[in-house]
């Protein structure tokens, strides 16, 4: 263990100036059986610090082939190595400048042992959930309704949101969001989606009681729904429908819900495009316009990100393209999308890219980097960056 004179020694030899440096002088030594694999180090910012300080966790997360990442109680951030030519030293109790109170006259040394080291550490990056497994894993076993008398309910292949935590990477206040999103709903302590066509089931059930009761589909009482829907089907799917396809409120202590055009809108036109390849333009829009309750207006922006309108053909077509059904790297979903469609226009492509931005990254950073634009016809359109075999 160094004494003060030989730190002086030191300093006279390194020709620095005892009285330039602060006076405590920290002497570092190696303790027993130290290794560079003790401890892996990992750099947070100041939210993910305060995050920690104040007791809560942060998991990794992610299958064996899988690449890791990092989740905090409501965000996912992407796990890579940072090497740095530094060693970095792991030194408990030490205490950096800003901490000292330095208030001896006269210099003194602190013995401090090292107790690790390393010469890289782990970088945060924040990044997308990756949510499409969620939809897959839910697939396996989608719910289709109460079991048929005489036939025992499927029981393979169900997931708690426990199991779900364990396989997707994802936040657990994400994971919730998404399941909300795609519809889930918890059955006997597991998570379900629903079957496609028994859910378009409950709600044609529901807009079809909207119109016979001459109801406005901004007013439809829950307590009537559910006393007239029981005998059809289950009265928790029932108003498990109405939470996907409307707003609850309560007006005068009773409940209502208040159906969001857009949203039924939306389910009805993807049961009419569920199972054709390509739909005429305009007998679609007739048709749909028709399946809806009476006062409401379908448009064709309620399925940017589900239907693709061709206006090239003709007749003009529509057809089903879910943004959901798109791969979810980057390159992968460029290179599929411009194997549909040689050029696209900034409206028709958006809607199948904006969920690949990071954060403060824009749809149009997205096309420069990986598209090139020209004018066609007086339109700015997007064709890929290299050939895309068809």
């Amino acid at each position: 263990m160094r004494t003060l004179e030989e730190v002086q020694a030191t300093l006279e030899i390194a020709k620095l100036k005892e009285e330039d440096l602060l006076s405590t002088v920290h002497c570092l030594s190696f303790g027993d059986n130290v290794s560079s694999a003790d401890y892996c180090l990992m750099e947070l910012d100041e939210t993910l610090c305060k995050h920690i300080e104040s007791g809560e966790s942060l998991v990794i997360r992610g299958d064996k082939d899988e690449r890791a990442v990092l989740c905090s109680s409501d965000k996912t951030y992407d796990l890579k190595i940072a090497d740095t030519s530094n060693l970095l030293l792991v030194v408990p109790g030490c205490r950096t400048p800003d901490q000292l109170t330095d208030n001896q006259d006269s210099t003194h040394v602190v013995h401090t042992q090292i107790w690790g080291f390393c010469n890289s550490y782990w970088e945060l990056r924040k990044q997308r959930p990756k949510l499409r497994k969620l939809k897959k894993l839910l697939m396996e076993n989608p719910y289709e309704g109460p079991a048929i008398r005489g036939q025992e309910d499927n029981t393979e292949n169900r997931y708690t949101m426990e199991d779900l935590l364990e396989r997707i990477q994802a936040s657990e206040e994400e994971l919730k969001t998404h399941l909300e999103t795609i519809h889930a709903c918890r059955i006997d302590g597991y998570w379900r989606v629903l079957d496609f066509d028994y859910e378009m089931k409950l709600l044609g059930h529901v807009t079809q009681l909207v119109d016979s009761e001459s109801w406005s589909f901004n007013k439809v009482p829950l307590h009537t729904s559910l006393e007239e829907l029981a005998p059809l089907e289950p009265r928790e799917m029932i108003e498990h429908c109405l939470n996907c396809y409307g707003k609850r409120y309560i007006e005068s202590g009773e409940v209502f819900y208040a159906l969001h055009e857009d949203r039924v809108c939306w389910g009805l036109a993807l049961m009419l495009l569920q199972n054709a390849v390509k739909f005429n333009l305009k007998e679609f829009q007739d048709v749909w316009q028709q399946s809806v309750p009476e006062g409401m207006t379908t448009r064709l922006e309620q399925l940017k990100g589900v239907a693709l309108v061709d206006r090239t053909s003709r007749p003009e077509t529509i057809s089903l393209l879910r943004v959901e059904d798109l791969p979810e790297d980057t390159v992968e979903r460029f290179h599929h999308l411009f194997s549909l469609r040689e050029k696209w226009t900034e409206d028709d492509i958006t809607p199948y890219i904006q969920d690949l931005c990071g954060e403060k990254q824009t749809t149009g950073a997205l096309l420069t980097k990986y598209a090139r634009s020209s004018m066609q016809s007086g339109v700015k359109v997007f064709n890929s960056r290299r050939p895309v075999a068809t």
